[in-house]
């Protein structure tokens, strides 16, 4: 089976148990595609757990997942050394970290030492633990969670952890349409009756879909727009509107390589070679909403950032 053809069945067989999400499937694969992490953000009962649990038993993985909470410690995450009397010598037991598909649920309940523990996780693909480096396995993606309405017991997430996130995805409850439909999937389920899932594919599928999503092209004109649009950011004043009185901080480089991998994605998952505007454009959004900072006129009148995104959208146009 092709990878295309195989990452397509996943999207299917995602959709057919996370009714009424389609974008959020397609973010999700985007950054398994880019090997990238996923911040989504949005109400109990969105499906967030259960998208990232059922991408897992579709992919040949060790799921881990990590309830956050005030009192985590980083060891709970990374793991410690543990003393073996009968050796007596010290032995690392990995932590929760150590997996393939990792829900880190609930991920703004955690304070700041548990925060920094993730930062070299994510970015590094490796932990230290008593001086020792640690690899992690070669397929590892986090996806994690918070509730954006939540305020007791939770700590802002620091710029430095919202900007190892590839993607920002924005999960709102599904559309009445789908309601019905999500109640008889679930009925199904605990009645034994429902579709029996497909075959979980090898990770060495992904990582062959992975080269191939890097081998898409990128011409000069849409590396253009692509570092435009994140400049733009950085100098809003430059354009009409209101972007010079919402933007307080632009997005860092690593918006720009964000946006790059992700629009490659998303141009193969649509069966390009080559990466036009439009993908750019899709995918821009969840690339970059997380990485600026609005100002405070902007979060007193209540501007979401998507929207300054959106609004910029409108503003650079390709050249």
């Amino acid at each position: 089976m092709e990878p295309r053809e195989a990452v397509l069945k996943i999207a299917d067989a995602m959709n057919a148990s996370v009714i009424g999400q389609r974008d959020v499937v397609e973010r999700i694969l985007i950054a398994l595609l880019a090997d990238g992490h996923v911040l989504m953000e949005g109400l109990p009962g969105t499906a967030k757990t259960r998208s990232v649990k059922t991408l897992s038993s579709l992919v040949e993985s060790h799921f881990g997942r990590i309830q956050f909470t005030p009192d985590l410690l980083p060891s709970d995450v990374t793991g410690s050394e543990i003393y073996r009397e009968q050796t007596a010598t010290f032995e690392f037991q990995p932590g929760p970290i150590f997996g393939n598909l990792i829900l880190a649920d609930e991920i703004n309940r955690a304070p700041a030492k548990v925060q920094s523990a993730l930062l070299e996780a994510m970015e590094e693909r490796q932990v230290t633990v008593a001086g020792q480096t640690h690899k992690l396995p070669e397929l590892f993606l986090v996806l994690a969670t918070q509730n954006p309405i939540e305020q007791e017991g939770t700590y802002p997430l620091p710029e430095a952890q919202m900007d190892r996130f590839l993607l920002y995805v924005r999960v709102d409850y599904p559309a009445s349409k789908n309601e019905a439909a999500i109640l008889r999937l679930v009925r199904g389920e605990k009645s034994g009756t429902a579709v029996a899932p497909i075959s979980p594919i090898p990770q060495e599928v992904v990582f062959e879909a992975r080269r191939q999503v890097h081998a898409v092209h990128v011409a000069e004109a849409a590396e253009r727009y692509l570092v435009d649009l994140v400049l733009a950011t950085r100098n809003p004043k430059q354009y009409e509107g209101e972007l010079s009185n919402w933007i307080r901080l632009g997005a860092s480089p690593r918006g720009t390589l964000a946006l790059d991998a992700a629009a490659r994605a998303h141009a193969w998952l649509q069966g390009q070679d080559f990466v036009s505007p439009d993908n750019i454009r899709a995918v821009a959004p969840a690339c970059l909403a997380h990485r600026i900072h609005l100002t405070y006129e902007a979060e007193a009148a209540g501007v979401t950032r998507t929207e300054v995104i959106e609004s910029l959208l409108k503003n650079v146009v390709p050249v």
